[in-house]
């Protein structure tokens, strides 16, 4: 049984959802959002959003759940917007946007320089003492966790001194150096 699937999703004040022809639109105060479904049924009832199956097979009960969540991201996303923060660890790590272009510094011979997407809005926070913050806010949470991951993926954090991008928050495994 899906419990998460089975729990309806809230919708706030100042946000539409619309359902028509298996694509749910959710429009809000930051920006709009589809997503296409299958095997499921959605239904707007009440101000809830409602998704329900149609069998039990495997397939559906994984939709269930899966469309649910969607739904509730994509509402709480119009509504709020979502943010995730990288950490750049390591000696001459530094970081820079001039609009949505990101200039990253990372060891490598050459700086990096990625353009982001235009729906998220990216900022950089360099103090003095302190590593350097990427911060990044959209109000799709796929495209920020996937902007987040590639940016990452450039130095991700080696687990004896710990240094790379990591997310602000994150715990990592470190290893024991050589015993002498």
């Amino acid at each position: 049984m899906s419990r998460i699937g089975k729990n309806p999703v809230e919708i706030p004040a100042g946000v539409t959802v619309e359902v028509k022809d298996n694509v749910i639109t959710v429009k809000g105060k930051l920006g709009e959002l589809t997503q296409e479904y299958s095997d499921v049924t959605v239904k707007v009832e009440e101000g809830n959003v409602i998704v329900e199956r149609s069998s039990d097979f495997k397939d559906h009960r994984a939709k269930h759940g899966l469309y649910r969540a969607l739904v509730a991201n994509m509402i709480a996303g119009v509504a709020n917007g979502w943010t995730k923060e990288l950490e750049l660890v390591g000696v001459g790590y530094r970081a820079s946007n001039q609009g949505q272009k990101l200039d990253l510094a990372l060891g490598f011979s050459h700086n990096i320089v990625l353009n982001i997407a235009p729906e998220v809005k990216v900022e950089t926070i360099s103090d003095k003492g302190k590593n350097p913050i990427i911060k990044l806010t959209s109000f799709d949470k796929q495209l920020v966790g996937q902007v987040a991951a590639k940016i990452r993926a450039f130095r991700k954090p080696e687990p004896y001194k710990g240094k790379g991008v990591k997310f602000v928050g994150e715990q990592l495994r470190r290893k024991a150096g050589k015993s002498a």
